[in-house]
């Protein structure tokens, strides 16, 4: 279907010299190429008549008429009022009329020597009426910059509303076909498991009652390092506040998370033993145990109405900058900067509009964490969709190799690399040496080659004969992509895919080595970033969590 600017000839417009802005840009474009062909078949009418003839006063109409429409092309191309246009139309509606007027008299009716007053005043009058619509007509009316700004602000607001519905319905799609799947795998499941069925209904219950509590939380978990640097772990609410906390640095990361998931599986069936305990001893017991963790959570906090912003300690800032933006800061009661909006607004309700949908987000943001590998799917610069495995120290392990028509393709094709390569079988090629058997579960074996450049790498081959992974980079030696094709093995089949709901809290390193946090939408848009960097990962994450505690329930004010 075509749209309204290539019917009135934007399409030719575009193809040959850029996107119009507006149709009368279009319009004016075809106006003064108009006025040209007008003055030269004019002079081609001239050259071919003789004087004082009909057809050599249409050479003169053509020739005077050129100059008229030039102008006005000129004039509604300007991104002018109305007022400014329709003067232009008025101007050239007078011209054609002194012209039409000097095609009816010439030639027994003119002049030669002096023409005819009144048709050479009518004449000009329509030039000037076209003249003073391009030049002063712009000077005297209001700039219309700031409609243009908003014009095209609003477009933008419609197409970020477009592109984030499209992901929403992608994203419905691809939960609905995950969960046909499910479904299909539970019919096939329950017709195996018909016989122990009764033996294993209490757990089953059980599972479920744990995964539906799991589900409707209003908290997560957080594993941190505190200022100590040893690993931590705590429960807090969406609202901020700290539920429950692990009370004692680990050895390691691996330790805080085990100590995490045993809280998760005897909290929610555990029972409760309240001790007794005289004020004198619990008083020495404290002073026995030191000072309390400075992420210890708060005792007896009540339980917070979840509909009521929690309180905050920080006031947004909106204010125009330099430049005469408009951006927005989020400022601590003790003076701190804690976020700011990241880039400027063309105007006051943009900056406010992109407050909101940061209050509406921030609260149940995410963190994108990976722990110790995850998969990430993303889109290249091409408008592919690509997978790729990365370890929490940045290096990528391993990648999709080629790129995908949608976003559900590549998960497609990540869920084949995450279900076989765990059991896959290791081949030489173009070698004699032996590699490793692979399990029966995996249907892929993993190649080792040498490739033209003598750098080693490795894929992951179906048994139909597809590439569904390879290294993305060579090694020094075999030994070397052996080693990445152990860790891919070990690492892929309990990786996540990185994922977030309406937005997401990213905790990144910058070229500096300082750590940073941005707030992104799903569509990519960035809500808000930190503004500085932090010396730490800790201090980051601590600054978002203070960010996610303030935001919600800030008040905003103008300087």
């Amino acid at each position: 279907m075509a749209t309204d600017s290539e019917s009135n000839g934007g399409g030719l417009y575009e193809r040959r010299i850029g996107t119009p802005t507006t149709n009368d840009e279009v319009n004016g474009y075809w106006l003064f190429g108009f006025g040209v062909l007008l003055g030269l078949a004019g002079v081609a009418v001239f050259l071919l008549t003789e004087s004082a003839t009909t057809t050599r006063g249409i050479g003169y109409a053509l020739a005077a008429l050129a100059p008229v429409f030039v102008m006005l092309g000129a004039v509604i191309r300007f991104p002018l009022r109305r007022a400014g246009t329709y003067l232009g139309y008025l101007g050239t509606a007078v011209s054609v009329v002194g012209v039409v007027w000097f095609v009816n008299i010439f030639p027994d009716g003119w002049f030669t020597a002096s023409g005819d007053a009144t048709v050479i005043g009518l004449y000009g009058l329509g030039l000037l009426l076209i003249g003073l619509a391009g030049t002063v007509v712009p000077l005297l009316s209001d700039p219309v910059y700031e409609d243009y700004d908003r014009m095209r602000a609003e477009s933008a607001s419609a197409a970020a509303e477009r592109d984030e519905a499209n992901a929403e319905l992608e994203t419905a799609r691809a939960e609905l076909d995950a969960t046909e799947s499910e479904l299909d795998a539970t019919e096939s499941e329950l017709d195996a498991t018909a016989a122990e069925l009764s033996e294993t209904e209490s757990a089953l219950e059980s599972a479920r009652a744990e995964t539906a509590a799991l589900r409707e939380s209003k908290a997560r978990f957080e594993l941190f390092e505190d200022a100590s640097g040893k690993p931590r772990w705590r429960l807090r609410h969406r609202n901020g506040n700290v539920i429950a906390a692990s009370g004692q640095g680990y050895s390691s990361r691996g330790k805080a998370q085990q100590g995490l998931h045993s809280v998760r599986r005897n909290a929610l069936g555990a029972g409760l033993l309240r001790i007794e305990t005289p004020v004198a001893e619990a008083e020495a017991v404290a002073d026995d145990d030191g000072p309390e963790p400075e992420d210890a959570a708060e005792p007896d906090v009540a339980i917070p109405d979840e509909d009521a912003a929690p309180e905050s300690q920080a006031t947004f800032e909106l204010y125009a900058d330099s430049a005469d933006e408009w951006r927005f800061r989020l400022r601590h009661d003790n003076g701190e900067i804690v976020g700011d909006s990241g880039e400027g607004y063309a105007s006051k309700s943009n900056a406010k509009r992109a407050l909101s949908k940061l209050r509406d987000h921030v609260a149940a943001a995410d963190y994108l964490r990976i722990d110790p590998a995850a998969f990430e799917v993303y889109e290249d610069r091409g408008g592919s969709w690509r997978w790729r495995l990365v370890h929490e120290n940045g290096n990528v392990l391993a990648d999709s190799g080629e790129g995908y028509a949608s976003r559900q393709k590549a998960q497609q094709g990540l869920d084949s690399v995450r279900s076989n390569a765990g059991g896959a079988g290791l081949a030489f090629p173009d070698s004699d040496d032996e590699g490793r058997a692979g399990g029966d579960e995996s249907k892929a074996t993993f190649e080792a080659y040498e490739d033209k450049g003598g750098k080693w790498r490795w894929r992951l081959v179906h048994d139909n004969g597809n590439i569904i992974a390879d290294s993305g980079e060579g090694y020094a030696s075999k030994s070397n992509a052996t080693d990445a094709v152990e860790r891919v093995s070990e690492y892929a089949p309990d990786a996540s895919a990185l994922a977030a709901g309406s937005a997401a809290f990213e905790i990144y390193e910058d070229a500096g080595e300082e750590w940073r946090w941005r707030l992104r939408h799903r569509n990519g848009n960035i809500l808000a970033d930190s503004g500085e960097g932090y010396a730490s990962r800790s201090n980051a994450v601590e600054a978002v969590t203070r960010v996610k505690a303030n935001a919600p329930g800030a008040e905003t004010v103008e300087k």
